[in-house]
């Protein structure tokens, strides 16, 4: 490993000073924001935001703002989120006038429009043992380092089989399908430890360039796309220890794989990497043997893309027209009528 890799890792330890954190931001005059994605997580959600609230909000005002973006969860996942302190959006009342789209890119690309930091974190809502380094382990190399643009986190990820922890195994998508492609294609990304990790923070000077896949291939899209506008010395990636979290069964994966492989193609083929023949198939099949016979199922998957938020007229115009980002844009956070 070359000495330029190696001073871009780092470990959450370096960062658990923070109010030193604090005084950086103050002094830069920066503002920071944290946004979850979510569907139908309320066994988790109220935990993490309870934590990095009295932590990173009261304790230590590292944070600006706490936001859930919820793709109208069916459980008790907004109620919890907005009882627990965050402001609430619903996906679907952001930027309405685009359409409607479903997604985790989805979700992050809209709380581009919401949010007010000049660095943006998110963080997937499913962690069993989150704690506050999961988010300042992430913005503490953003805060020292200018040159950096994106910090990735990346961490041990036990596999949960049959109720108990196995030391390994998680990331399963990660070993079979992503770095495989990244050493056929982008052999500088596989320094990446967890390229597909949902826990990352990124300046929105960048982040509002970038075009973003809808569903489960925005993480390593928007990696490829970093890579081919900046380089690689603009990537961090910090050590968090240990993730555990709801591992996702395999027919849930083989529908990730299949979003991810659509966001790989579609950037593939823009940068002369390849050619396609035919167009990519847009509907995901899967053979299933029941007792009854063989059935064949279409199954929905979200491969659309979002273009890069600054692209965006209203989100453009209010960047000009605004000195300071108290605006929310037309989105208005969700309140609960029995609150």
């Amino acid at each position: 490993m070359n000495n330029n890799i190696k001073n871009r890792i780092f470990d959450h330890h370096r960062y658990s000073d923070i109010g030193r954190l604090v005084e950086l931001k103050r002094r830069k005059g920066l503002k920071i924001s944290l946004a979850f994605p979510t569907y139908n997580e309320q066994a988790n959600i109220g935990n993490e935001i309870e934590l990095v609230q009295h932590t990173l909000v009261k304790q230590h005002p590292l944070l600006d703002e706490v936001v859930v973006i919820d793709s109208d969860s069916a459980d008790r996942t907004v109620e919890v989120a907005r009882n627990a302190g965050a402001t609430v959006y619903l996906a679907s009342e952001i930027l309405p006038e685009l359409g409607g789209g479903r997604g985790k890119g989805e979700n992050l690309w809209k709380s581009l429009y919401v949010l007010k930091g000049d660095i943006i974190a998110w963080a997937d809502a499913d962690l069993e043992n989150f704690h506050p380094r999961f988010v300042y382990g992430l913005i503490g190399p953003l805060l020292e380092d200018e040159d950096l643009l994106l910090v990735k986190a990346f961490y041990e990820r036990p596999l949960s089989v049959g109720g108990d922890l196995l030391g390994s195994g998680g990331g399963r998508v990660t070993e079979i399908l992503v770095r495989p492609i990244f050493g056929c294609f982008y052999p500088q990304l596989t320094f990446l430890f967890q390229p597909c990790a949902g826990e990352y923070a990124g300046r929105r000077s960048l982040l509002e360039k970038l075009p973003f896949a809808m569903g489960y291939g925005v993480e390593t899209g928007l990696l490829i796309d970093i890579y081919e506008m900046y380089g690689i010395n603009v990537i961090g990636q910090t050590n968090l220890d240990r993730r555990i979290h709801r591992n996702q069964n395999i027919e849930s994966l083989g529908k990730m794989s299949f979003e991810i492989l659509h966001a790989f193609t579609r950037r593939l083929q823009k940068n002369g990497r390849v050619e396609l023949n035919a167009e990519m198939e847009k509907k995901f099949s899967r053979a299933k043997f029941l007792e009854e016979g063989v059935s064949f199922n279409e199954e929905d998957v979200q491969i659309g893309e979002r273009p890069p938020m600054i692209s965006i007229p209203s989100y453009a115009t209010r960047r000009r027209s605004c000195e300071s980002w108290s605006w929310l844009g037309t989105a208005k956070p969700y309140t609960i009528a029995s609150a």
